[in-house]
């Protein structure tokens, strides 16, 4: 069994007074989830079962990752072709169009995260993978375009994707050991959104960050002569602190003038010891330590960096399944330790959004770290294997259920993602010696379709059935109950 921070009379507290129709203490507001499924959506052969797959599970936003060197002209050249780079209609956009104008087309949120490769003519090295110090000017001109052709039709803009690991941006630390990449992207995500703003849009709704979970505050010159330095990653908060030009005691480190956004976006991933793990490595945040996210913008804000009160967006997780030997559970596991977290997030008022990626595995990859080697890492975090096969995740996840534990009561949160309204949901139970489930409690959902009650009725597992309008059955997988600390 899982083991949990949040004392249960504190949560049965909150879920008691859900269940009476106040507003839980503990509960954010809506959380749009951000699905990602571009390997699915960018392909012509895919892509309209995917978009049936996501209509099934009650997708209601997508993610789209946007590559820079995909859509540009003479992407492969070393030198920048002669052209007007602000000029929409020069961009071959192909696949990202179709993406964009279904999603719109069914109401989904659309985010939109620019990020590399980038063309070569716009690396300072002009070698593979395309994205060792990228041009800034070149990108803002870049984003002036993309901002002219999809304006309003995205909800939110997110600049690079995970720019403190060293698949994606190059170089993370320079010679001396110190990172390297905070200034870069800063310089980045000034032009990006100076572009938005070029073309047309005023306030432009932009995300800041887009950070991975782990990372190194600086390397030892051991790890500097043993190592390329190309390979760390720079831990999420040392790179919050300089791409917004603070020192360790977060105060001001330079003239740097503040920075604006819409929100900060992480990617909150844990291991395989699950949702309530905490890193050693103090600037290191995954699901289990938001508070320390919080806390670091906090003292941003206080430093007059970064605007105050910037709110949180989750935009990408995923727990991975074996077969990944690196980091994966069982598939059982995965249902429940992401349920877990999208619960955690659900409680937290400073989190706007959450995420799933991805809708199918990816092919089996390397270890953790050798993308950045140019070798391959794939994510088993999808809701199908690679096959296609679906894993218990993808029952669970259209229905998501949390069951937690302590002398002999039990509180139970959940989420109808298909409804669009408020509507019932069936708790089912399986006590230790039977074989079968039978009806828990019927349980009213809120508009927006979260549920929760506590009950002291004994169970060894439990699920959730549900019944769409329309006829179509949802039941999730059996999920067992988490002991609190």
């Amino acid at each position: 069994m899982s083991r949990i921070r949040l004392p249960l009379s504190a949560l049965l507290a909150c879920l008691a007074l859900a269940t009476l129709g106040a507003a839980p203490a503990l509960a954010s507001h809506d959380q749009p989830d951000y699905f990602e499924a571009s390997t699915q959506l960018l392909k012509a052969n895919t892509r309209e079962h995917a978009i049936a797959q996501m209509k099934h599970l009650g997708v209601k936003a997508v993610r789209i990752e946007f590559h820079w060197a995909d859509v540009a002209p003479a992407a492969t050249s070393a030198k920048k072709p002669s052209f007007e780079a602000t000029n929409p209609g020069l961009y071959a956009w192909g696949a990202y169009d179709w993406a964009v104008d279904k999603a719109r087309s069914l109401g989904w949120k659309v985010l939109l995260t620019v990020t590399s490769p980038v063309p070569r003519w716009a690396t300072s090295n002009h070698r593979a993978p395309y994205d060792t110090n990228p041009n800034a000017r070149d990108f803002k001109e870049f984003m002036t375009a993309v901002g002219r052709h999809y304006g309003s039709q995205v909800n939110l803009y997110a600049i690079w994707n995970e720019p403190n690991d060293a698949a994606f941006l190059l170089p993370q630390f320079n010679s001396k050991g110190q990172p390297a990449s905070p200034r870069i992207y800063r310089g980045l995500y000034q032009e990006g959104y100076a572009g938005l703003q070029a073309a047309g849009m005023t306030h432009p709704s932009v995300l800041i960050g887009e950070t991975a979970p782990s990372g190194y505050d600086s390397l030892s010159r051991r790890e500097i002569r043993e190592e390329k330095r190309e390979i760390h990653d720079v831990a999420p908060l040392a790179f919050l602190r300089g791409m917004l030009c603070l020192n360790a005691h977060y105060r001001k480190a330079g003239s740097c003038g503040p920075l604006h956004a819409s929100g900060y976006s992480h990617h909150a991933y844990t291991n395989k010891l699950g949702p309530y793990y905490h890193p050693p490595g103090r600037d290191e945040v995954m699901i289990g330590t938001l508070s320390r996210l919080e806390n670091a913008l906090n003292l941003a804000a206080r430093a007059g960096a970064i605007n105050g009160g910037l709110p949180i967006y989750l935009t990408e997780f995923g727990v991975q399944s074996k077969p990944n030997r690196y980091l994966g559970v069982s598939p059982a596991k995965q249902a429940e330790y992401d349920a877990i977290a999208e619960y955690i997030a659900w409680r937290d008022p400073r989190v706007a959004a959450f995420s799933q990626y991805l809708l199918r595995d990816d092919p089996l990859g390397g270890a953790p770290g050798s993308g950045a080697r140019g070798g391959y890492v794939g994510f088993q975090s999808g809701l199908e294997y690679v096959n296609g096969r679906p894993k218990p995740l993808y029952s669970a996840w259209p229905v998501p259920l949390v069951v937690f534990k302590e002398r002999g009561r039990y509180a139970f949160w959940g989420l109808v993602r298909p409804t669009k309204g408020a509507t019932q949901v069936k708790i089912l139970v399986k006590s230790g010696g039977s074989r079968r489930y039978r009806v828990l409690k019927t349980v009213h959902t809120d508009s927006l379709g979260y549920w929760s009650f506590t009950s002291g009725v004994r169970g060894s597992s439990w699920r959730v059935l549900w019944k769409s309008p329309a006829g179509v059955k949802y039941e999730g997988p059996p999920i067992g109950a988490n002991r609190p600390v």
